[in-house]
């Protein structure tokens, strides 16, 4: 388990994840006042995906009714889905294809309409086809001029999707690894364990496993844009989904359209990095949660920590026959730390653990993180978003890196210090892929204003990350938005900075960069 954002809550809360209205900046390629759209039949606009063969490139929609997902009900009437072939290797473009899965619902002023605006909520591995009818409540006013576009990247769920274990491995491994190993025996565990799941999925998704990563990612949303017949991608990207947002924009800078990044990651860390900084966003969520709650934050860190510690040694009972182990107890104290309304239900949870010696609250909050259902189904986005996560990123740590990190780890955060250390070596261990980089390339000389949200109390994507990505974007492209208060994201979240999101698709209204919202 990696600590980003379970896409799933960010549907339930905003859209998930992410001014003061100031004075206007430049508005770069964007009017104030867009011109509507002149057609929304699908076909290709006037810009084609360079390189493509024109059996891909003259690809029209075909847009049906949509059916239901695994375990879930069919989207409304007014949703409709399709899916849009792109190559399985973009070296060879001509050669196989794999179908995106996508999903829509049309703007509902077509004089005034603007275009498609594609989201992705984060993971990475969320299914934007599964989440964003859930979440389109969060964007009614976006919708008034433009087409709502959810889509599956490669790798993820109707997408070719990545699985590496049975819901019955997947189970044993919650149970029997500890994810903060003590003694040699449990290192070996974890690392046997974090190799058999890369083996599993290089036997059960060989294929595209070399081809998941975000470049490759970013290239399918161009082709995407095309077919959809908009001459100008317009995003919104959340969590991982920055990520993604800033690498489209590298690659296809004067195809960047009105652009929002929400809950940033940061785009100049590599892996060991990432964990650093969410050892240190999620030790400074549960101080500002402690304090909340009128406790002094380091004697209830101290606290939390020696509950951990007896978890390690004697697993709580629970309801439902299953034993909550410290990794799982570490997972659901994460979990409602990525919003300040969780919080209520963390103290609950606690107390439960502390006071009645059982961990009914935390295991359910676990399992939520962990994508598992009450029948013991777990869903496929951890196997995407390790299999996406390995294929971005060269490093591959060791067990001796990783327990050499533990001493500066523990200090960041007593709580969540030693698994994110442990993390680094068990996420890509023996990973039958190589990686691409160190960090994603995120400059984009060309490209039109693209707004960067950061919260200053996110857990999950601290705040400095979305400095750091205004600043790679380069100067005039990365317009830096701040968002004061707590929460892995700020629209739909903070009325100021979705009345300046919403101002900016609609009206090309660009807040003056540094503009902060309190």
């Amino acid at each position: 388990m990696r600590a980003r954002r379970r896409v799933q809550k960010a549907a339930a809360r905003v859209g998930a994840a992410l001014l003061t209205a100031g004075l206007l900046a430049g508005c770069g390629l964007l009017s104030s006042e867009p011109e509507p759209a002149e057609r929304a039949d699908g076909r290709p606009g006037d810009s084609a995906s360079p390189g493509l063969p024109a059996a891909l490139t003259s690809q029209r929609p075909d847009w049906k009714r949509c059916t239901a997902p695994r375990g879930g009900d069919a989207p409304g009437s007014e949703w409709r889905c399709t899916s849009v072939d792109v190559p399985l290797d973009y070296a060879k473009p001509s050669g196989e294809t794999i179908s995106i899965a996508l999903i829509r619902k049309e703007a509902r002023d077509k004089k005034r309409r603007i275009g498609s605006m594609l989201f992705n909520f984060g993971g990475p591995g969320g299914s934007g086809v599964e989440i964003l009818p859930r979440a389109a409540a969060s964007y009614g006013k976006l919708n008034s001029r433009y087409d709502l576009v959810g889509f599956d990247p490669r790798g993820v769920a109707a997408s070719s999707g990545v699985r590496c274990r049975t819901d019955e491995e997947q189970e044993q491994a919650h149970r029997s690894v500890d994810l903060t190993p003590d003694t040699a025996a449990e290192e070996t565990a974890f690392i046997k364990d974090a190799a058999d799941f890369g083996a599993g999925c290089e036997r059960r998704s060989g294929k595209v496993l070399p081809h998941v990563g975000t470049t490759n990612a970013a290239r399918d949303l161009d082709l995407i844009r095309h077919v959809l017949g908009d001459e100008k991608l317009s995003y919104l990207g959340f969590s991982y989904g920055t990520e993604l947002g800033g690498t489209y924009a590298h690659l296809f800078p004067r195809n960047v359209g009105r652009t929002v990044l929400d809950a940033v990651v940061d785009p100049t860390a590599d892996g060991v990095g990432h964990a650093r900084n969410q050892a240190t966003g999620f030790q400074r969520a549960l101080e500002n949660y402690l304090k909340d709650r009128g406790e002094d934050p380091k004697a209830g860190t101290e606290r939390i920590a020696r509950l951990l510690a007896r978890i390690d040694e004697n697993p709580l009972p629970t309801g439902a026959g299953r034993e909550l182990t410290e990794s799982l107890a570490i997972t659901g104290i994460v979990t409602p730390l990525y919003s300040q309304s969780g919080w209520p239900t963390l103290t609950a949870a606690l107390d439960e653990a502390e006071k009645d010696g059982t961990g009914d609250g935390l295991l359910e909050l676990a399992d939520s993180y962990n994508g598992r259902d009450e029948e013991g189904r777990y869903d496929t986005q951890a196997h995407s978003q390790r299999a996406i996560s390995c294929a971005d990123t060269k490093a591959r740590p060791t067990v001796e890196e990783a327990r050499a990190l533990l001493p500066e780890f523990r200090r960041l955060s007593p709580v969540f210090g030693p698994f994110l250390a442990w993390d680094t070596a068990g996420w890509c261990a023996q990973w039958p892929v190589d990686g691409e980089h160190d960090d994603p390339e995120t400059s984009a000389p060309g490209a039109g204003p693209i707004l960067v949200v950061g919260t200053t109390g996110d857990p999950a994507t601290p705040y400095e990350g979305a400095q750091k990505m205004a600043d790679e974007l380069g100067e005039g492209v990365g317009i830096m938005l701040t968002n004061e208060g707590e929460g892995h994201g700020a629209y739909g979240e903070s009325a100021c900075v979705t009345s300046a999101v919403d101002g900016y698709f609609l009206d090309g209204k660009v807040p003056a960069d540094g503009t902060t919202c309190s």
